[in-house]
């Protein structure tokens, strides 16, 4: 069994940083990519960025230069540091990540996701 645990989420003014962090945990398998995705009130669940184990990045064009994703793939850790965070950037987020445990197919697994909520 492999779980995604995340933390970070909170309350911001405008123009204020959040770091979210995401851990997975179990034993026996492998992470080829993880990843943050968000969804807001009454929108579909966006692609926020996403990172491979090979340091492969990918970002959607609203968050570029303002956020950035980081690995640590000795802990199965993703983190996702926020930055001139703009009240546009309010949603839920999730962690997302594909792993292969031993003796299995590779699946996507989801975090129960940490909210994060931008002030005007």
């Amino acid at each position: 069994q492999v779980q995604l645990v995340e933390s970070g989420g909170g309350l911001v003014q405008a123009g204020g940083s959040l770091r979210l962090s995401c851990a997975a945990s179990g034993s026996d398998f492998s992470i080829s990519a993880m990843g943050w995705y968000r969804q807001a009130r009454e929108k579909q669940r966006e692609l926020v960025a996403s990172i491979t184990s090979g340091l492969r990045t990918r970002y959607a064009d609203s968050v570029k230069g303002r956020f950035t994703i980081s690995i640590d793939n000795a802990k199965s850790l993703v983190y996702l540091q926020m930055n001139s965070l703009k009240p546009e950037d309010t949603a839920l987020y999730y962690c997302n990540a594909n792993i292969q445990r031993v003796g299995h197919n590779e699946y996507q697994y989801w975090g129960q996701g940490t909210q994060v909520t931008v002030s005007s």
